[in-house]
């Protein structure tokens, strides 16, 4: 039986609790921290764990490995400290908002040999993995170009957007991972546009609300995603992978599969609202694959190496989208 330990009890947190405490069995959530402490003890009273601070947390003999579901500016230092206890760590993206901090991370877990996985859940959906998978078994031939649509509901709060590290970094941070994941090959060109459509306070606080990117392989692939922090249908989330031989593609998950059709037309129900209805599954599963790996002794994945390399994606679209140029990329090999 694993033993895990969660920081940060917020709304993310309480989803990898939840998620625990649905693979029963396999691991049990032993401890959790949070630096509000109502958060903590409302969560440990839910789930069965003791409240503890992240400090007795490390020190901890009980604890095997710990979930970083704090905000993003305390994560190299759980990091490191998990490291140096000994602990694997599940870590929440990003895992820094600087590539150096994030190769300092990369160094610290290596040299004490602890497992790592940078939680991008998208690739457990169970659609978005199918389509993977269904690439691979080479169903479709040789990949030639895919389209990634994600469009929230509606903007975050402009606090959150001050201290969010900006459109690529914070949300489509997620597509550039799942651009690696589907296109089988790393990207080595990234050219971005991007505007303020939505929101002029987003503007105002220096960030973008509506932007697309193009990235291309050594080979030739090409990936074109846009992102938009306003879909009035719900939360957009769809992709499509063309194929020398055919195309692969995953719709949105709606609210229901009801279809009324009359003389007007034929008309569905709307997108399913936000990210934790659309990939409640694709949580569960990641947690599952975390679990397994460490009980197995398997390396899990997505790695430490995959959070730097959609970082470097996101910080090349950022300097791409401020010259106006395409930016190259070197082959990243940390």
């Amino acid at each position: 039986m694993l033993n895990l330990a969660l920081l940060g009890c917020g709304r993310i947190g309480q989803v990898h609790a939840r998620s625990i405490s649905q693979l029963a069995g396999s691991a049990r959530l032993v401890a959790v921290a949070d630096a509000y402490e109502p958060a903590a003890q409302e969560l440990a009273t839910a789930t069965g764990a003791e409240v503890r601070s992240s400090a007795q947390i490390m020190q901890s003999s009980d604890i095997d490995a710990v979930i970083i579901g704090t905000p993003t500016d305390t994560h190299y230092q759980l990091i490191h400290e998990a490291a140096a206890a000994e602990k694997a760590i599940f870590c929440e993206k990003p895992i820094d908002m600087s590539a150096e901090r994030i190769r300092a991370c990369i160094k610290a877990t290596t040299e004490a040999n602890v497992a790592f996985l940078t939680a991008f859940n998208r690739r457990f959906d169970p659609n978005f993995a199918d389509i993977q998978t269904r690439i691979a078994a080479g169903e479709i031939g040789n990949v030639e170009l895919i389209t990634i649509l994600s469009r929230d509901p509606a903007p975050p709060p402009i606090s959150y957007i001050k201290s969010s590290g900006g459109l690529f970094r914070d949300m489509m941070i997620h597509d550039f991972d799942m651009a690696r994941f589907l296109l089988g090959e790393e990207v080595i060109s990234v050219f971005a546009v991007g505007s303020c459509l939505v929101d002029p306070e987003i503007g105002a606080a220096g960030d973008i609300d509506t932007a697309a990117v193009t990235l291309t392989t050594a080979s030739g692939k090409i990936c074109q995603i846009s992102n938009s922090r306003r879909a009035s249908y719900g939360y957009d989330q769809r992709l499509e992978v063309h194929g020398s031989k055919g195309m692969l593609r995953a719709e949105n998950i709606l609210e229901n599969s009801v279809e009324m059709a009359t003389q007007n037309g034929f008309q569905k129900a709307p997108a399913q609202h936000f990210f934790l209805e659309r990939y409640e599954e694709a949580y569960r599963r990641e947690m599952a694959h975390f679990i397994d790996a460490l009980n197995s002794g398997q390396t899990p994945s997505p790695s430490a190496s995959d959070g730097l390399k959609a970082q470097l994606l996101a910080d090349a679209a950022a300097q791409s989208l401020a010259s106006g140029l395409p930016v190259q990329l070197a082959n990243e090999t940390a």
